[in-house]
């Protein structure tokens, strides 16, 4: 696992050399260093992991991430999967990674996880799964806050990708830890209320220029709201439900 680690961290500093990419980092105190944490961040983009991973190492720690199992099918993304302890959640049958991931906390491990579960087609924070706030509990560690703004401009659904040197700015900001305590309900709130705060901070010092596609409607952008968005995630399953029922069907043939 470390050497496949400490490529990835070499690899990925490169890479935002070579494209100019400028990342803000802020509150990186907040990460703990030692032991272990729930790390919640934000998901507007394919990249997000990458400046999130970075203020880890900034930290001088690793973060662990959870990421959906039908990714281990990429063979390179499957190499780095088994090489790097990121944890495969199979969104039918998650127990395993949930014990997974809770072990790791308990070994003192920075677990990234994404509450959303998918990605932000309005680039707000959507509807929250409860799996980062169970963890906490359970593992007894504190949620860290996170937030990325910017990456989306990189990669994200339904625009072309912007992978050469672009210059692009990202923010990242780190929120004070939240002690798990209550049910997890409402340990859920309070870090939705938190990375609500976090992002309308990193939001606040960045470029929104009217009209653009990667801005959030609400600050002037053509970014569909929160409801077209939703629209568009049903519409998006609807045609993989489609897709998976037609393969079915072939292979019964």
């Amino acid at each position: 696992m470390e050497p496949v680690f400490r490529s990835l961290e070499i690899a990925s500093r490169l890479g935002v050399r070579a494209t100019g990419t400028r990342i803000t980092f802020s509150g990186l105190d907040n990460i703990p260093a030692t032991g272990g944490a729930v790390v919640a961040i934000n998901h507007t983009s394919y990249v997000d992991f990458l400046p999130a991973g970075l203020a880890a190492t900034a930290r001088h720690r690793r973060m662990r991430f959870m990421i959906k199992a039908e990714m281990e099918q990429v063979s390179v993304v499957g190499f780095l999967i088994k090489h790097t302890g990121t944890i495969p959640v199979d969104r039918g049958a998650g127990a395993g990674a949930y014990s997974e991931a809770v072990a790791a906390l308990r070994a003192g491990e920075l677990v990234g996880v994404y509450p959303e579960a998918t990605i932000s087609r309005s680039f707000e924070l959507k509807e929250f799964k409860t799996g980062a706030a169970r963890m906490a509990l359970a593992a007894d560690v504190p949620i860290i806050p996170l937030i990325v703004w910017g990456a989306h401009r990189i990669w994200t659904k339904d625009h072309p990708k912007a992978l050469g040197r672009n210059k692009i700015p990202i923010n990242v900001v780190v929120g004070t830890p939240i002690r798990p305590s209550g049910s997890f309900t409402e340990l859920d709130g309070v870090l939705r209320d938190s990375m609500s705060a976090l992002l309308d901070e990193a939001q606040s010092d960045y470029p929104a220029p009217p009209g653009q596609y990667w801005v959030p409607r609400r600050l002037g952008g053509s970014a569909p709201t929160p409801a077209e968005a939703r629209k568009l995630d049903e519409a998006e399953l609807a045609e993989r439900a489609r897709k998976r029922a037609e393969r079915q069907a072939n292979h019964r043939r």
